[in-house]
């Protein structure tokens, strides 16, 4: 078991500790004590109520398929361009994506500040870290 504390789990699901607690009174998730007597709930247990409560993610509306399945539809916040590259920044839900890309595809796809826009990400590496295990038992 990886014990989360009712704080760490809010703040890894973007809710509020309240939030945590309701599903743990609602039984949505399970809970326990640990050796300080703080909540805490197991990290399995939530990550499969994250993947229950996920909402689905806004489409571009195309209805294309595609092979990808990393994509974020989001607003335009940035856009950098100088004679040949541009540096394009969204804000995705919670997350900032940023792609480096020609300017002529800047202009050929009239992205600007405020437009809707889809980032696919397709890459063959994917770098997942881990913090050290003294650290996330203080959080």
């Amino acid at each position: 078991m990886t014990p989360l504390r009712v704080r760490r789990a809010a703040e890894l699901l973007g809710v509020s500790d309240d939030t945590v607690r309701r599903w743990i009174a609602g039984g949505d998730v399970a809970s326990s004590t640990d050796g300080a007597g703080r909540t805490v709930v197991d990290g399995a247990d939530l990550a499969r109520l994250a993947s229950r409560r996920a909402p689905e993610p806004p489409t571009d509306g195309t209805g294309v398929g595609r092979s990808a399945r990393n994509r974020f539809v989001g607003l335009v916040t940035d856009v950098r361009s100088d004679t040949v590259m541009s540096q394009v920044t969204m804000q995705c839900g919670p997350f900032e994506v940023t792609s480096l890309m020609s300017t002529d595809a800047v202009r050929d796809l009239h992205l600007e500040v405020g437009v809707v826009a889809t980032a696919v990400v397709k890459a063959t590496t994917v770098i997942v870290e881990r913090p050290d295990s003294s650290v996330e038992k203080e959080n």
